[in-house]
């Protein structure tokens, strides 16, 4: 079997060259990293649970009519995945104020919010991603005015989603980052969803108890990262109902 070229390796993530022109394969890792990889730790089934959880959601979206670039799952832990041009753009939408939000405004977390609020953040690991204006976007040409329209309206159009696929499974989803990758056909260019979507970039509360099913798990040290994410696959039917917590997961084919 030929090796494969890697083309980039990221904290949670490794892409590779993929099999026909325009597609990359997107590998899933164990790894787990919090405040800009300062925490760091290798989490087992992790990987896995983000692969299937991330194939579920993008499914979902390419089935309502928001393009993501998800083609299909490969195996276990990767995903065959149209090649972008990233729009070098960190897209947040909040419902709940929780996290920087909270720290920033002095919003005790929690709180809805009398809409949803889209943030930017410039990615920069070196800089710590920090948010940015319109005004920072356009003058930079990161993107124009009709991509940043679009990118609003994908980035709501998927916090509708979202918020209805996770209320059914008794889950509140508090806020979530995108990432958003330019495609060609000729000359037209479209913008459509990228990189993940999973409980790595979402925060996700049980709707009863408060409990959270996401990685503030890790940042915060409150139990097993695994646990979390399997709770939330199982909910969601991406995974069978087991009596038992489960490390290595056995997921649905």
């Amino acid at each position: 079997m030929a090796r494969r070229k890697k083309i980039y390796e990221g904290k949670a993530k490794i892409l590779y060259e993929g099999p026909e022109p325009g597609t990359i394969v997107q590998y899933f890792k164990d790894d787990a990293t919090a405040f800009n990889a300062q925490k760091k730790d290798v989490i087992d089934g992790k990987g896995v649970l983000n692969n299937r959880l991330s194939e579920y959601f993008m499914t979902g979206l390419n089935q309502i009519g928001v393009p993501t670039h998800f083609i299909k799952r490969l195996n276990m832990r990767e995903q065959l995945v149209r090649q972008v041009e990233i729009v070098p753009l960190e897209v947040i939408v909040r419902n709940y104020a929780a996290g920087t939000m909270s720290k920033r405004l002095g919003i005790e977390e929690g709180t809805q919010l009398p809409r949803p609020i889209v943030e930017y953040s410039y990615k920069d690991d070196s800089l710590g991603d920090p948010l940015v204006s319109e005004e920072h976007i356009a003058a930079f040409g990161w993107a124009s005015q009709q991509d940043m329209d679009d990118i609003l309206s994908l980035a709501l159009r998927v916090n509708d989603f979202m918020s209805g696929v996770m209320y059914g499974v008794g889950i509140k989803l508090v806020d979530f980052k995108i990432e958003v990758g330019r495609v060609y056909d000729g000359d037209f260019q479209r913008l459509i969803v990228a990189d993940e979507i999973s409980p790595d970039s979402c925060r996700l509360w049980d709707i009863e108890t408060g409990r959270k099913l996401d990685k503030d798990v890790f940042r915060r040290d409150l139990g097993s990262l695994t646990d979390a994410y399997t709770e939330v696959a199982t909910r969601l039917g991406v995974m069978p109902k087991t009596s038992t917590p489960v490390s290595k997961p056995t997921l649905i084919n």
